[in-house]
């Protein structure tokens, strides 16, 4: 069965079309249950998530803040396994029509086995995969497979990114380039703005793929500045934190789904 790269360049294209960048959303999976982060995701989606990524918790997430890391390891204590993700991308696409990546870690998906994970990421009806960690000369075996299955292959790529790496990154990826970089503390947010639209700039030079940009963006007004140089504005933390500080599950999804709402606003106000 073809997974969903179509759907995905076609959402992006369709935001592209309509003048703004489209909004992604981010939560792990299995948090705060594995139910009830289906029912979150779709709840972004309802607010306002044009494409939403489902996180594959890891016991050692390098490259996530400490926001995310409580939500992996609330995930990771109440037994969440790789079935578990999957099940979330099948129903969260089944309930949303929007195309849904995994991001993950490589080593889950190297133990669970590359062609079963590409094969069953496909069926639940994924789009692809984001892999943070897995360097694009080691990463033939997975692109394989996710060509065979008709998935996207996400490669983030940092300011540290010189632009021949860029280019080797870019030439490889599908679907669209993550833009990894932070927004930083007061003060320092006009310098690191600059970095990641200097970064969009340069990503661009190399390739005719979507870039969006993961900064830490967390308000209308960050996505808008965000959005006005990038064709896609990530959240992840924000949307967690909404559900951390929540009294219940109903609360927190009114949360998210309006925060999502609030941000394609500021998506749409940035074009």
């Amino acid at each position: 069965m073809a997974g969903n790269l179509e759907l995905l360049e076609s959402v992006l294209a369709k935001a592209k079309g309509e003048g703004r960048a489209a909004l992604v959303g981010y939560l792990p999976a299995g948090f705060p249950t594995v139910d009830g982060g289906v029912r979150a995701v779709t709840a972004m989606v309802e607010g306002g998530c044009d494409v939403v990524e489902v996180g594959l918790p890891h016991s050692d997430p390098v490259l996530d803040g400490p926001v995310i890391q409580t939500a992996d390891d609330i995930a990771l204590r109440a037994g969440l396994r790789i079935t578990d993700v999957i099940r979330t991308v099948a129903e969260v696409h089944a309930a949303t029509g929007a195309p849904v990546l995994c991001m993950t870690y490589w080593n889950p998906v190297d133990q669970y086995g590359v062609e079963r994970f590409a094969a069953d990421l496909a069926e639940a009806g994924g789009a692809g995969c984001i892999l943070p960690d897995l360097p694009v000369e080691e990463s033939a075996v997975w692109r394989e497979a996710a060509a065979r299955h008709g998935l996207a292959t996400v490669f983030v790529v940092a300011p540290s990114s010189r632009d021949e790496r860029l280019a080797k990154i870019t030439a490889v990826g599908s679907g669209f380039v993550y833009a990894a970089s932070l927004m930083g503390v007061t003060g320092t947010r006009e310098s690191v703005g600059e970095q990641a639209q200097d970064l969009v700039r340069r990503t661009r030079a190399t390739t005719g793929l979507p870039v969006c940009v993961g900064l830490g963006v967390s308000n209308p007004e960050q996505a808008a500045e965000v959005a006005a140089f990038a064709d896609g504005v990530i959240v992840g933390s924000a949307f967690v934190k909404r559900l951390l500080d929540a009294p219940d599950l109903e609360s927190g999804l009114d949360g998210v789904r309006s925060l999502a709402g609030q941000l394609a606003k500021g998506v749409s106000r940035g074009a």
